[in-house]
């Protein structure tokens, strides 16, 4: 019973050992979250067209966590993102841009862009028409 105790004891300082000496590390990484530029509000977007979504990519901090972008949409009416059908993935978030094309199987409607990195960020409301 003693040894027992004795080794849960040392586990337990190993484990606060490794988590003391892991804090420093993750308080280098810096939440990046770029502002969406376009759409804009009230942008109109025709289903199957191409469109460009922007956002400021000019001050990115020293350590991004996830520079690996995805934009997917959020439904305004159905307050719910899009997950599922990504306009764009696996790209640089420090690029800037990226083209994609307006979906043809959404409900007509107004959506918002979300831009993930090691965030997401929603954009204005803009419209998606027949």
């Amino acid at each position: 019973m003693r040894f027992s105790i004795i080794s849960f004891i040392c586990t337990l300082l190993a484990i606060f050992t490794t988590v003391a000496v892991a804090a420093p590390i993750l308080d280098q990484r810096d939440v990046y979250v770029p502002p969406i530029l376009t759409p804009v509000k009230g942008t109109v977007w025709k289903k199957g067209s191409a469109q460009t979504v922007t956002w400021d990519a000019s001050s990115p901090p020293a350590q991004i966590t996830n520079p690996k972008g995805r934009i997917v949409l959020r439904s305004v009416e159905e307050e719910r993102l899009i997950l599922d059908k990504p306009l764009a993935e696996n790209f640089d978030i420090l690029d800037g841009q990226r083209s994609v094309t307006t979906p043809t199987d959404l409900p007509a409607g107004q959506y918002q862009i979300v831009l993930f990195g090691n965030s997401g960020n929603w954009g204005p409301v803009f419209s998606i028409v027949d």
